[in-house]
């Protein structure tokens, strides 16, 4: 009986066994001969599969997926067609030379709008007025304010809304629009906004409210679509106001968090044609998370007839994993190859690629005043010691770097030569450039850019630089966290 016990444990091992093989061979020709995947990223992976077969192809599963084959996006011909007629327009009288620029700005860097509008499909607007807002409880009484205000519509659409007296407080007051007749849709990403159950929308959606939940769970307790998330933090009111930039809604971001302290974000509040194109992004996501939005609504939202600001340039670029193309990457690249004196990122997350590494360096190499701006505690431990590992390989370069000691700063913001800038959703690192879908605003003014830069030499009267020398005598346990929170990067 014995014998036969242990044969039967013995056989049900060895299939068990053959069966995580098999898998382990599947998943390593996925990553070899069908993934698209850059070469670290992929001898990443070959190294976990191989030698933690069963904990490599779990991480494979909820990690990677390659969401470019998928159409998250379904446009149809007729849609393209609204999306890119106007834009073919606008880049014909760019190229024939009948466009007229609105400021100096503009045509400086009317290279960098030409990338945006070809590869970024952004149009450019020059209608626009920009308030900057540096600390959530600024914006989130303007946020109010101005939904209170609503008279037709309101979209809105958070990485992070909390389940905390401050996101109970927007959902109330969306509840109350909603039970107004207002046509008012809330759109989550259903990780990071992981507390808002249905149930706590319930009195919202008896109001008449809409809500959907982006790349929600198909199953109970497990997100396949886990390393791919919905970062945007978008809201269209009346088609006439907008805000786009790094603040969610909960307490941390009003600085209520004794963990975290002051929190220092940026958020913008637009009034200007740049809000049809954050209106058409909200639409096309709103409809990738199973909401309704159609041609028209679309169409609509692009071309109707927006409340003019003033004379700011503007264009909105997003980018996802559903593209290849790395679009506000590419934008940011630009900014730093073309500036000619200074180029301030302020950024939670430095974990960059090697191309943008490469343009800093070069940048800082060439004489231009780059400077980096990060926290000095974590909210995320392995993207914090990467982040002083490639802070590090900048220094070495020529570049410096603040630590802001404030509190904790979230703010995603570049500026170049004091008069082009960019405010989003997107952080400089991998995971905003390839896994995330994002979107930001990328500024011709100098006006904008002269207020960016000079809150920028604000922040750092609270910052404490990080020379060369000093990091050079880190200690052996802060190198030993570095290097391992490097070799993990392409998936932080």
């Amino acid at each position: 009986m014995a014998d036969l016990f242990a044969t039967g444990i013995g056989g049900g091992l060895s299939s068990l066994l053959f069966v995580v093989l098999f898998l382990d061979v599947i998943m390593i020709f996925a990553v070899v001969f069908l993934e698209r995947k850059n070469p670290s990223a992929t001898l990443m992976w070959l190294f976990v599969l191989l030698i933690f077969p069963v904990v490599g192809i779990t991480l494979y599963l909820l990690l990677s997926q390659n969401i470019s084959r998928q159409r998250v996006y379904k446009l149809s011909r007729e849609e393209i067609k609204v999306m890119t007629h106007s834009l073919d327009k606008q880049m014909e009288a760019m190229k024939s030379g009948e466009f007229t620029f609105a400021r100096p700005e503009a045509r400086r860097w009317s290279d960098l709008i030409k990338l945006n509008q070809v590869y970024g499909t952004s149009y450019f607007t020059q209608d626009n007025k920009i308030d900057i807002m540096t600390d959530g409880g600024h914006m989130f009484g303007e946020l109010l304010r101005d939904i209170d205000n609503a008279k037709s519509s309101i979209c809105v659409e958070f990485f992070i809304l909390k389940n905390d007296p401050e996101g109970k407080r927007l959902i109330e007051v969306l509840t109350q629009k909603a039970a107004q007749g207002l046509d008012v849709k809330l759109l989550l990403d259903a990780v990071g906004s992981r507390g808002i159950w249905e149930s706590t929308l319930s009195k919202y959606k008896e109001a008449g409210g809409e809500y959907a939940f982006f790349f929600k769970n198909k199953l109970r307790v497990i997100n396949l679509r886990l390393n791919y998330r919905n970062h945007r933090k978008i809201t269209v009111i009346d088609g006439q106001i907008g805000y786009i930039g790094g603040m969610n809604v909960g307490k941390e971001y009003l600085g209520k968090k004794k963990r975290f302290g002051y929190w220092r974000d940026t958020h913008l509040r637009i009034i200007g044609g740049a809000v049809n194109d954050l209106k058409a992004r909200f639409l096309l996501d709103w409809r990738a998370a199973g909401g309704s939005a159609g041609t028209e609504e679309v169409r609509e939202a692009l071309y109707a007839i927006p409340k003019r600001g003033g004379e700011v340039g503007v264009q909105i670029v997003s980018c996802g994993p559903d593209s290849l193309r790395e679009e506000v990457k590419r934008g940011f690249m630009k900014i730093i190859t073309a500036s000619t004196k200074n180029v301030y990122i302020q950024t939670p997350y430095f974990v960059p690629d090697a191309a943008i590494l490469e343009s800093l360096k070069m940048a800082a190499q060439s004489g231009v005043d780059v400077r980096l701006m990060i926290p000095c505690k974590p909210d995320h431990p392995f993207v914090y010691w990467a982040t002083y590992w490639y802070a590090g390989e900048l220094l070495k370069s020529g570049g410096r770097v603040f630590i802001y000691e404030n509190g904790f700063i979230h703010a995603k913001t570049i500026v170049a030569d004091g008069d082009v800038a960019s405010v989003g959703s997107t952080n400089f690192d991998i995971r905003s450039f390839r896994l995330n879908f994002e979107t930001n605003a990328f500024i011709y003014d100098g006006d904008v850019a002269g207020k960016l830069e000079a809150i920028y030499k604000n922040d750092i009267s609270y910052c404490r630089e990080l020379t060369y020398s000093e990091y050079k005598r880190r200690p052996l346990r802060i190198k030993f966290k570095e290097s391992m929170s490097r070799l993990i990067s392409d998936i932080l």
